[in-house]
């Protein structure tokens, strides 16, 4: 019997979770899973694993390995980038688990793609976190942990803004807990660690359930009194692939 990953801040309606990830390599898709080694059920309801071949789907295993995170990868770790090149087939693994009340569908999606590397995997690609992920890595951050380590599965990213010495803050991931991301504009250099603290507490909060209500107020004390949380965007935003909670600065700031 394996450990329930539970929702201990569960509430409906708050959205419905998606997961897509890449294994590049000649995975064995026949091969057995044993529940006990890698902590899964297998693919969760409401997901797919489909096997693309370059000779038959080129554009789908090379579409992966184009723009401007693979051109950072090549320029960053070539010989990894190389053993993804050299791959001529991947697995995609995609779509809406159709039980969210716990955090079960991740944990089975979590061990199946450990299983996947195991058997022919090279590389594990999340594009909903931007993350070309090496075997070990996946092991070592999101596997050995043995529970849901939300913080792990999203990140933040920051952008400058047009006015100097701000920064966007912003995440992508939330949408494998069917909760919005989060963004946070014209953050000043003596805000940032505050806005870290703040964006980690939202994403452990949402990743196990909870709903953030339109104008929820934020009381941090490293931050200004008055902060108001409110929803905006879309799943096809291309800046989170995912709607997102715009969080606002009191007027007075």
């Amino acid at each position: 019997m394996l450990k329930d990953w539970t929702r201990s801040f569960y509430q409906p309606n708050g959205g419905d979770p998606f997961l897509f990830y890449v294994v590049y390599g000649s995975v064995d898709l026949a091969a057995p899973l044993s529940p006990d080694t890698y902590r899964s059920n297998g693919l969760p309801d409401g997901l797919e694993a489909m096997r693309y071949t370059a000779d038959e789907h080129a554009d789908v295993v090379s579409g992966f390995r184009e723009g401007y995170l693979w051109e950072q990868l090549l320029r960053d770790e070539p010989a990894f980038a190389s053993q993804i090149a050299s791959a001529g087939e991947c697995v995609v693994l995609r779509g809406a688990p159709s039980d969210s009340q716990s955090l079960n569908y991740l944990r089975d999606t979590v061990g199946l793609l450990i299983h996947f590397l195991d058997h022919g995997g090279v590389c594990i690609y999340d594009p909903q976190m931007f993350q070309w992920w090496k075997p070990e890595d996946w092991r070592k951050r999101i596997f050995e942990p043995a529970g849901p380590v939300p913080r792990h599965h999203v990140v933040i990213l920051t952008s400058d803004e047009d006015t100097d010495q701000r920064t966007w803050f912003h995440t992508r991931g939330m949408r494998k807990f069917g909760r919005p991301d989060l963004s946070l504009h014209e953050v000043a250099p003596s805000s940032h660690a505050a806005v870290i603290d703040l964006f980690n507490r939202f994403i452990e909060h949402q990743a196990f359930g909870a709903v953030v209500p339109e104008g929820q107020s934020i009381r941090i004390a490293s931050l200004p009194h008055g902060m108001t949380c409110h929803h905006a965007g879309s799943l096809e935003d291309p800046d989170f692939n995912n709607v997102h909670l715009e969080i606002r600065w009191p007027a007075e700031a």
